[in-house]
C-alpha cells in the first residue's frame, strides 16, 4: 500500500490524521480504484489501533471515496460513467452560481492571488501537482462567495473526481485547453463580469465532463 508510515500513537485526533492521509492518497491516485484498505496494515503504518482506522474508513465511505464489498471489505470506490456525469453536471450548476456570487466581492488581493494560482498551474511540469494546483485556482476565485455550505459540497464533489484529472490533462491538448479556459474565467472575474464568469465556469466543467466520460468509456472498453 502506497502510504507513508506515521507514528500517531500519542495523537488525540488519530482518526482525523488517518482520514486525511487516506483521502489524500485516494484523490492523488496513489490508492487505485478497487484497492483494498486493510485495517491491520493501515494501523501498523500509523502505529495506532484499528479503532481510529475504522472511523476514518467510515468517514471516507460517507464521502463516497470508499465502498464496502462482500469478501473484500473496504475498497477504494470506482466511478461509473453515470456517476461521473451526475457529479459534473451538479458541479457545473453549483460552481457557476458560486463564482457568480463571488465576483462582486473579489478584492484586488484575491484576484492577484488567483492570477498567481493560474500561472502556477500553467507553468507546472509535474503532473502529480496538477490536481492540487487546479483546485487552488478555482478555490481562490470561489472563496469570496460567502456560501460555506455550497463550498463544502463542491469540495466533496471535487474529491470524487480529482483522481482522474491528471489523466484528462495528459490527453491530447488537455493542459493547453485547461490553461486557456482558466485564463478566460480569470479575466471575466477581473472585468467584474459575473454572468460571463458563471457561463465560462459551467462550460469549463461541462468540457471536463465530456473528457472524463470519454476516458472512462475507453477504460471500460479496454
Amino acid at each position: 500500500m502506497k502510504l507513508k508510515s506515521v507514528d500517531i500513537a500519542q495523537t488525540a485526533s488519530a482518526a482525523t490524521l488517518v482520514f486525511e492521509a487516506l483521502r489524500k492518497a485516494i484523490i492523488e491516485g496513489e490508492l487505485q480504484d478497487g484497492e483494498p484498505l486493510r485495517q491491520d496494515e493501515i494501523a501498523r503504518l500509523f502505529n495506532t489501533s484499528r479503532i481510529p482506522v475504522r472511523e476514518a474508513i467510515s468517514r471516507l465511505e460517507e464521502q463516497g471515496l470508499v465502498t464496502s464489498q462482500r469478501y473484500k471489505g473496504a475498497v477504494v470506490a470506482g466511478l461509473s460513467i453515470e456517476e461521473a456525469t451526475e457529479i459534473f453536471e451538479f458541479r457545473a450548476l453549483v460552481e457557476g452560481e458560486v463564482i457568480r456570487r463571488a465576483v462582486p466581492q473579489m478584492s484586488a488581493g484575491l484576484l492577484a492571488e488567483a492570477r498567481a494560482c493560474c500561472e502556477d498551474f500553467a507553468a507546472s511540469p509535474d503532473p502529480t501537482q496538477w490536481g492540487d494546483l487546479n483546485r487552488r485556482f478555482h478555490w481562490s476565485l470561489y472563496s469570496a462567495c460567502a456560501l460555506p455550505y455550497h463550498l463544502s459540497v463542491v469540495d466533496n464533489a471535487m474529491d470524487r473526481v480529482d483522481r482522474y484529472l491528471r489523466t484528462q490533462l495528459e490527453m491530447s491538448d488537455g493542459m493547453e485547453k485547461a490553461n486557456r479556459e482558466h485564463l478566460a474565467i480569470l479575466e471575466a472575474c477581473e472585468a467584474r463580469d459575473a454572468e460571463l464568469a458563471c457561463a465560462l465556469t459551467r462550460a469549463h466543467i461541462e468540457g471536463a465532463k465530456a473528457s472524463l466520460r470519454a476516458h472512462l468509456a475507453a477504460r471500460q472498453a479496454g
